[in-house]
């Protein structure tokens, strides 16, 4: 025999463990806000954008097919930019703790397409310094790269600023809470449906007729089992008779 579930059926699963729902959802909510607020450390970003170009003559000035040149060549230049031929020197310059590998799982560089201008963003957990990182590696870059290729001119379009970098990009506690209300819901759900589907019992008389497939005939109900009379309570009722029996006789 097929068991076929309808949408009141549902319905009423979630109706009857919406407490359930509403806990998990709850507590979700909560150890989402409690990281985010209080586990978990701001991470600051800031950013510098630079603008590249080869070694150029008058003649070359403008040439188009040079600026394709510059075009093709910016993802070089943006692998130049994390490499340790430059990030050794950022860390030298600033004194930081760390190699220049772990300089590098900071640091960001990105290109528009068909642009000249590469973004160095730097993400961390001091703005100032990531301020300060942005800006020397773009200022390293400039003085070292003539050196690794044939480029002459680089140009610092913007450079980082304190001021933008004042609010941390990470962690988003807000998303993180939505997020988190999003998957505590999903798993209340789940979990009121699986504890219907591991429950087995018979509560109620729909239970006997879904399970027998036969109507209820009728119905025992409950019988409360009637207290036992304390002893005064019995002589009160023994004399009550009396009295009746006197007043019938007479």
């Amino acid at each position: 025999m097929e068991e076929t579930i309808s949408l009141r059926d549902l319905f009423q699963v979630l109706r009857k463990r919406v407490w359930l729902i509403i806990l998990i959802t709850i507590i979700s909510a909560i150890i989402s806000a409690v990281i985010s607020f209080f586990v978990l450390t701001p991470v600051y970003q800031t950013s510098t954008q630079i603008l590249v170009n080869q070694a150029k003559s008058e003649q070359q000035l403008y040439n188009a097919g040079a600026v394709q040149t510059n075009v093709q060549l910016i993802r070089t230049y943006n692998d130049i930019i994390k490499s340790p031929a430059i990030l050794d020197k950022v860390v030298e310059q600033l004194k930081l703790d760390g190699s220049a590998k772990a300089l590098s799982g900071k640091i960001q560089v990105t290109s528009a397409e068909n642009s000249q201008v590469a973004q160095i963003t730097v993400q961390d957990t001091d703005p100032k310094r990531a301020t300060k990182i942005a800006n020397t590696t773009a200022a390293v870059f400039q003085k070292e790269v003539p050196k690794i290729m044939n480029i002459d001119n680089v140009s610092v379009l913007s450079k980082a600023d304190l001021a933008s970098s004042e609010n941390p990009v990470k962690p988003q506690p807000t998303l993180n809470i939505i997020v988190a209300l999003v998957v505590g819901l999903m798993v209340g759900v789940g979990i009121s449906f699986l504890l219907e589907y591991l429950d087995n019992t018979i509560k109620t008389e729909q239970d006997i007729e879904n399970i027998l497939d036969l109507p209820v005939m009728g119905v025992i109900t409950n019988i409360k089992e009637v207290p036992k009379a304390t002893n005064v309570q019995r002589t009160d009722i023994n004399s009550r008779v009396q009295q009746r029996g006197e007043t019938f006789g007479s």
